[in-house]
Formats: structure tokens, sequence, C-alpha cells
């Protein structure tokens, strides 16, 4: 079920974090489009296709939901030891989602033998300083408008 959750409803069932699978492709590209920052110009540019590769064979996902709604996700690419999507649903941010998504994501990674995993974001976003917040070092500009983010394995 991927239907929208009124965040007035919280209190009524804990998150549940776990693995994603390919039925819950339409939950994520509906909350990817949803988003209001980081805003695909073409949203068919991540295709069902794509997402199925990643949950299948280039990587692994994670979803949070709550009664049954997914509430956001997160997606580790194993290859370039990277994080490649962490999204949560608007109206659903603060309640440390996004937090749990991407420790799963990064736990993951490094539990295959990564020693830093990296990621990229727009700059000056609410998920540009989300990511300092969480202790991940803020890199430089990229070619392609992003700032790098890194962290490493701790020992």
């Amino acid at each position: 079920m991927s239907g929208h959750l009124d965040p007035g409803d919280a209190a009524l069932s804990p998150l549940l974090f776990r693995e994603a699978g390919l039925a819950d492709i339409a939950a994520m590209r509906e909350i990817r489009a949803a988003v209001t920052e980081n805003k695909l110009s073409d949203p068919e540019r991540v295709s069902v296709r794509m997402i199925e590769d990643y949950l299948t064979t280039l990587g692994k996902g994670w979803v949070c939901e709550r009664g049954g709604h997914v509430l956001g996700f997160s997606f580790a690419a194993s290859k370039s030891q990277s994080i490649w999507a962490l999204f949560v649903r608007p109206g659903h941010e603060g309640q440390g989602i996004g937090k749990q998504l991407l420790a799963m994501a990064a736990d993951w990674l490094f539990a295959q033998g990564a020693e830093r995993v990296v990621l990229g974001t727009a700059p000056d976003t609410r998920a540009d300083r989300f990511y300092q917040a969480q202790g991940w070092l803020r890199g430089e500009l990229l070619a392609n408008g992003e700032i790098f983010y890194s962290l490493d394995r701790t020992p």
C-alpha cells in the first residue's frame, strides 16, 4: 500500500524500517516525484527498470513505512560505494526517517567492504544541511553542480 498517510496519524502505528522490494517501486517513484527540493526535471530519467536494477543487482534499498504506507526510502549502490537515493515523503520530515534510512544504507556498504561511502546533493538545501548534521564530511562542488559528501568507516 503506498497511498498518502496524514502526518496527524503518526501516533497510530510505529515506523517500520525494512529492505525494499519490487512491490515498493510505485511508492518510491511517487515520493521522488513529490519532493520539493532536488526535483527531477524529467521524472522518467529514473525509470522503473533503473530502480529494479538497484534493488536486484546494483545495490540494495530500504523503506520506512507506517501502517502499510511508504514514507521514505534509500538506495545504496555497491559498485560506486555510494548512496544513490534518500527521500522522505513531504510532510513526514523531522521524524528520524531520513537519518535511519541513511544509516542503514551506509552500514550496508561498510559491511560490503567499503572504507568510504560517498554521495552528492544540491548545495544550500535541507539535504546539504542534513548530511552535515549527520557527521558526513562536506567536500567540493562537483562538475555536475552537486556538493560531494563522504563518510569514512569508523574503526
